[in-house]
């Protein structure tokens, strides 16, 4: 291990992954549909606009997931939400004075490949009528290989899916029993030969380290498996084994869970072979090949990071559909009620179901931008920040000074008031980002570690 990964374990803490600021934790009540209404309402008509359509149901519950979702054997309670949703969206669409232009739509979950082929196509259809989707519209949805069929597939392409993203995990049979989610190599390989089959070429993969049984070895492997099946974007996410908020994480086995130092060699072992297999770093857990549009989106400086992670959407709206949706708006963020019988009270008393949000002041915007930017490049120049957004100088001195620490353990360089990750340890972006997080503070909000 590097004197720099020692020094990252050292100061190995509790930080958020800054998908937003001020982040979720920090919705509170104070913002429920009366807000939303109105910021709705203040939307122009030549916003930019992004849509991402939350999809609660999964067949079975994976043991190692953090998302927001339900198992269920049948398939009755997921039309009875796709009505409901229709119908969101009806009220979501009422509430505009105008038509918003929509650049990017993205379905997650839970695992909405569990839609049947017409369902999906429905959804797609009240989007298109109550939306301008644009023709270069990205549309990308998230799937369950063990759930892909040739139908399903073919409702993508014609709905103008562009790209896929494959829950993977891990390739080895071992791991997967542990985390409950049996997946072979096979049937991974005839879902990305189908959805090529129908034209759609951009393909993701999500890998997690930090599982049981994993070892540095296995790591290289997967990327190996990975690369043989040539997506153009892997995403290495670290697991978050959060058991006193998913219970069904206790069914993991705590004993063959690695410690932090293992977790920061799985990652090493994983993206040094990515780095061999030709794939470039980007942000803290991405690596994409030359030819997605991730990698010309980072060199132009146009790499973005929203609630699915870095993003090349230029939206400057989110609308969040579905249980626990979360939206982005230029006022401030709203989420959906997560819990389906509220959200049904709500939908189908025509009421717009968000149960908590948060208004953001100016400074949290400007520390938003300045997250954002250490957390897509390990990097940031203060004093081209606070004249690009007409601060004053010393803005950020306090955030600044709380940093010696990183930078006596060589984790972060400062120059002329330049700060800079050394890229071979992207992880100490959360380290640095959290230093200008004014809401972080000790409380009973628990984050994932960041190595």
């Amino acid at each position: 291990m590097s004197a720099l990964s020692e020094a990252l374990l050292r100061h190995n803490k509790n930080t958020p992954r800054y998908t937003s600021y001020p982040t979720a934790p920090h919705f509170s009540e104070a913002v429920r549909e009366t807000t939303y209404l109105s910021w709705l309402t203040s939307l122009e008509g030549d916003n930019c606009t992004s849509l991402y359509i939350h999809i609660p149901y999964c067949k079975s519950i994976c043991w190692y997931c953090g998302c927001n979702t339900k198992a269920t054997q049948k398939y009755g309670p997921v039309t009875r939400f796709v009505d409901l949703l229709l119908k969101e969206i009806a009220l979501v669409k009422s509430a505009l004075s105008h038509t918003q232009s929509v650049t990017n739509i993205h379905f997650g979950g839970g695992s909405p490949s569990m839609l049947t082929a017409d369902d999906f196509t429905r959804i797609m259809a009240h989007v298109r009528d109550s939306f301008d989707v644009k023709p270069d519209a990205e549309i990308a949805i998230e799937i369950d290989p063990r759930e892909l069929t040739e139908a399903k597939t073919a409702a993508y392409a014609l709905a103008g899916v562009t790209r896929v993203s494959f829950g993977i995990q891990d390739f080895h049979e071992d791991v997967q029993n542990a985390i409950g989610r049996r997946q072979p190599f096979y049937l991974v390989y005839d879902a990305v030969k189908l959805v090529r089959s129908y034209g759609i070429e951009q393909i993701n993969m999500d890998l997690l380290y930090g599982l049981p049984h994993q070892t540095a070895e296995k790591m290289r492997a997967n990327i190996n498996f990975a690369q043989a099946l040539a997506p153009t974007r892997v995403a290495l996410f670290g697991y978050a084994h959060v058991p006193w908020m998913k219970k069904h994480m206790q069914l993991i086995d705590e004993s063959f869970l690695p410690d932090a130092k293992e977790r920061l060699d799985l990652f090493d072992a994983a993206s040094d072979q990515l780095s061999k297999k030709g794939f470039h770093a980007i942000g803290i857990d991405h690596f994409v090949r030359s030819d997605d549009t991730m990698f010309s989106a980072h060199a132009e400086g146009r790499l973005r990071r929203n609630f699915q992670g870095y993003t090349t959407d230029k939206a400057t709206t989110l609308i969040g559909l579905g249980v626990s949706a979360i939206g982005a708006m230029p006022q401030g963020y709203v989420q959906n009620t997560p819990d389906i019988r509220r959200y049904v009270r709500a939908v189908e008393a025509g009421k717009l179901p968000i149960a908590k949000g948060i208004k953001t002041s100016p400074d949290d915007m400007v520390r938003r931008a300045a997250i954002e930017q250490l957390m897509c490049y390990g990097k940031l120049d203060t004093e081209a920040f606070y004249k690009h957004h007409g601060l004053p100088a010393g803005y950020f001195d306090d955030a600044i000074q709380s940093l010696a620490p990183l930078v006596v353990d060589g984790l972060l360089w400062i120059s002329d008031g330049i700060l800079e990750v050394p890229a071979s340890l992207p992880q100490a972006s959360r380290l640095v980002a959290a230093a200008f997080d004014a809401y972080l503070k000790p409380s009973n909000v628990k984050h994932a570690q960041v190595a």
